[in-house]
């Protein structure tokens, strides 16, 4: 041993691996451990590599959950193989293997409050399976139940292998005039580092129960099917999702809805672009962004049709733009489903209803861009917190082009009719979210947009 340790100071020791021990896994399969781990070990190709890949092993074994404790040994090979090594890995697996937890959250914008609860199992059928079941309950009346299955290796599956089943109720009579009920199923067909792809079924039920809509919407309510296929390609190379001082990012998301007979027919494409560029001082960046997103019917006449409201593009929200990757969404400064066309809902003669309102119908077409300047505050305890400034911009619109309203469709138009709003605010960003607490100014909107200009308090979760 004190020779092979000479050796390694002197320089690199040729090794290659001849073989991987898995011990101690009762329930674990063995080519579950061995498929996580033997690429990188059999790639060593000196001691100084091994060792290096060992110590990575180590990491990646324990960050799976499964394994209480792991230990690796390096032994030599078989002596008619000199230069060879053997890699022993010792795990104990997890006594505990159930967790749970339960949390209340609060929606600002929405001015609602939620009780989440969910239960996990590890390792039910000693794949690396992850087992999981969880409720939500917001006292908007919306709810949701959902049981999902994570494998991630399965056979010879190189890729994980996710499902999840859920029904899901949405009240959203506070912006639009209706409820939306959906039972389904969603699959991951392919995951990798940069890509994804889903398969979503759905049974959904829009419904009005005021009996105010808009006549644009009665004609969506109703039963319908959703049968898709959604591809994902995500290129995050921000050094952080909360606080990007340095990097780029671009999202790029195509969903293929029809597959099933007489489900709902149309293709959608978002795009969104971030690009953050440090300064040199106060730990400043700049945050350039650009969002960007179309839908459309598929079939005979689809300029004639129209798009069904979920799948449609909302603008604005109790979300901050630099965390809201994934097509356009978010617009400081305006409330949930604020901004875009609009219809009045319908008169009923009823002495105790409310007030004719306008009905938001999102749109087809949406382009959002943001430019965010942020730095250290002057005080110690405030940067060792992470907590910082930033000054920041917006402005974004949303169209609709189908049912033949893109013969009176413009560029100049859509770009002269962009809302936009500056501000400045203080940032703070936890493990699990970002806090803002901004004040907005609205430089452009129109008369029916919903905005406030004024003091908001935002809670944002990366996607």
């Amino acid at each position: 041993m004190d020779a092979l340790v000479r050796r390694m100071f002197l320089g690199p020791v040729s090794i290659h691996v001849h073989d991987v021990i898995i011990k101690g896994n009762t329930t674990t399969k063995g080519y579950i451990i061995e498929a996580e781990v033997s690429e990188a070990l059999k790639r060593a190709t000196t001691m100084q590599d091994l060792l290096r890949a060992s110590n990575e092993v180590n990491s990646l074994l324990k960050s799976l959950g499964l394994f209480d404790s792991v230990k690796i040994t390096l032994d030599s090979g078989p002596p008619e193989i000199p230069g060879s090594a053997n890699v022993i890995i010792e795990v104990e697996e997890a006594r505990n293997r159930l967790s749970g937890e339960i949390g209340g959250y609060t929606n600002a914008e929405a001015k609602s409050s939620s009780v989440e609860g969910s239960i996990k199992y590890k390792n039910l059928l000693g794949y690396g399976d992850l087992w999981d079941g969880s409720i939500a309950y917001g006292f908007d009346h919306t709810a949701e139940v959902s049981a999902g299955l994570y494998l991630p290796r399965f056979k010879a599956l190189v890729a994980p292998v996710t499902a999840r089943a859920y029904l899901l109720t949405q009240d959203w009579l506070n912006f639009s005039s209706y409820k939306e009920r959906s039972v389904g199923l969603s699959l991951g067909l392919f995951s990798n580092r940069y890509n994804n792809l889903e398969y979503h079924l759905a049974w959904r039920v829009l419904r009005d129960p005021s009996q105010v809509s808009s006549s644009s919407l009665r004609t969506q309510l109703g039963r319908n099917l959703l049968s898709s296929l959604k591809y994902t390609l995500k290129v995050d190379k921000r050094n952080s999702p909360l606080r990007p001082t340095r990097g780029f990012a671009f999202v790029s998301t195509t969903q293929i809805g029809g597959l099933a007979p007489d489900s709902i027919r149309f293709l959608r494409q978002d795009f969104d672009l971030r690009c953050a560029i440090p300064l040199g001082f106060y730990n400043a960046a700049l945050n350039f962004g650009i969002s960007s997103g179309v839908i459309c019917p598929l079939g005979n006449g689809f300029l004639n049709r129209t798009t069904s409201p979920p799948e449609r593009f909302f603008l604005g929200g109790n979300l901050s733009p630099v965390c809201a990757l994934g097509g356009p969404k978010a617009l400081w400064g305006f409330k949930t489903r604020g901004v875009g066309s609009y219809e009045p809902r319908r008169e009923i003669n009823d002495e105790n209803a409310n007030a004719v309102g306008r009905e938001f119908l999102g749109g087809d077409l949406a382009v959002t861009a943001l430019a965010d300047f942020s730095f250290d505050l002057p005080s110690t305890w405030f940067r060792e917190k992470g907590i910082h400034a930033h000054f920041f911009g917006c402005a974004g619109n949303v169209a609709k082009l189908t049912e033949n309203e893109y013969q009176s469709f413009s560029v100049q138009k859509f770009m002269e009719s962009f809302r936009s709003t500056v501000g400045v605010g203080i940032v703070i960003p936890t493990s699990l979210f970002r806090i803002e607490l901004n004040y907005c100014y609205i430089l452009k909107k129109f008369d029916h947009d919903h905005s406030k200009r004024g003091f908001w308090l935002t809670f944002s979760r990366p996607s």
